[in-house]
């Protein structure tokens, strides 16, 4: 056995028993490592640390809880190893920057902890090949754009440390608002109908430490409003990874951060390509029902 599958199992165990106190010495007997080999190896494979690890797994957890309302926050709070009210308030207020209190007064997107998947790091599939791993079908071919295709939207710069931070830190999600304010003005300002696919669109940004993202949907027309702008996929060869998972939170912000992962890490450094300095997530739309989307990555030229 390999040894990010040793952690692998850890992992899988950590998630089935977050109710529970979890002890490192035992994870690091399952992973058949020393207590000081095993936190050394789980911090570089998962770039957390053990503890802070579980707390935030266990913050996310409490974030899908929160949001059955018939539960007394104590009880959420006590199954998931807390003391008290208090304690509980305080980690997630430190995790997400609101408490428990007001997250489930107004539910905001959250990033949350995603639990890894480490087989992507070490999984090499062909073009067209489908990868099954944890809940989330991947699959990986060529396509060629004959014509460009025109979006328009709403952007706006972010602070790289979002992008370093998916999956693995928790807060308020700042692309949120940016695609309700974009919905909001889909319709009545841009005269889009609901059903028209819609794109998220990574890429560098002028402003020093920052990216910038482009919210959008398809649209024929050249005029750009005021206050929008406008993006497109230009004609040529792409990456495209499609993939899917049960629902469109886990679509957003599970599945599109590993799938993200996968593409850079694992699947274009080991088949030597290159791409353009920008990430595009193609989807239906962001309604409740969708469950698979696409990531466009331009090939150079």
């Amino acid at each position: 056995m390999h040894a990010w599958e040793q952690v692998q199992q850890t992992i899988e165990y950590i998630e089935e028993h977050l109710t529970e106190r979890i002890a490192i010495e035992s994870l690091a007997k399952m992973a058949s490592l020393s207590p000081f080999y095993y936190q050394r190896l789980f911090r570089r494979l998962v770039k957390k640390p053990i503890g802070e690890y579980v707390k935030l797994r266990r913050m996310a957890k409490a974030a899908e809880s929160l949001l059955q309302k018939d539960r007394r926050i104590l009880d959420i709070a006590l199954d998931l190893g807390f003391s008290s009210h208090e304690q509980f308030s305080r980690v997630f207020k430190e995790a997400f920057r609101l408490t428990p209190d007001e997250y489930r007064k107004n539910p905001q997107t959250l990033n949350r902890m995603t639990k890894p998947e480490l087989s992507l790091h070490y999984t090499l599939i062909d073009e067209g090949v489908p990868l099954v791993t944890d809940g989330i079908v991947l699959e990986v071919h060529r396509r060629e754009l004959a014509e460009p295709i025109r979006f328009i939207g709403m952007q706006r710069d972010l602070s790289t440390e979002h992008l370093e931070g998916l999956g693995t830190k928790s807060g308020v999600d700042p692309l949120a608002f940016l695609w309700r304010s974009f919905h909001d003005r889909k319709r009545t300002l841009l005269g889009l109908f609901e059903e028209t696919e819609e794109i998220g669109i990574s890429y560098p940004s002028s402003e020093k430490g920052c990216f910038s993202y482009f919210a959008g949907a398809e649209s024929a027309s050249e005029e750009v409003p005021e206050g929008f702008a406008s993006r497109e996929l230009a004609a040529g060869e792409y990456i495209v990874c499609s993939f899917e998972a049960g629902n469109f939170e886990s679509l957003v912000m599970d599945a599109l951060y590993k799938a993200q992962r996968y593409l850079y890490n694992t699947w274009l450094p080991k088949h030597n390509l290159q791409t353009e300095p920008f990430c595009a997530e193609r989807y239906a739309n962001h309604s409740p029902d969708t469950a698979d989307m696409e990531i466009w990555l331009e090939l150079k030229k």
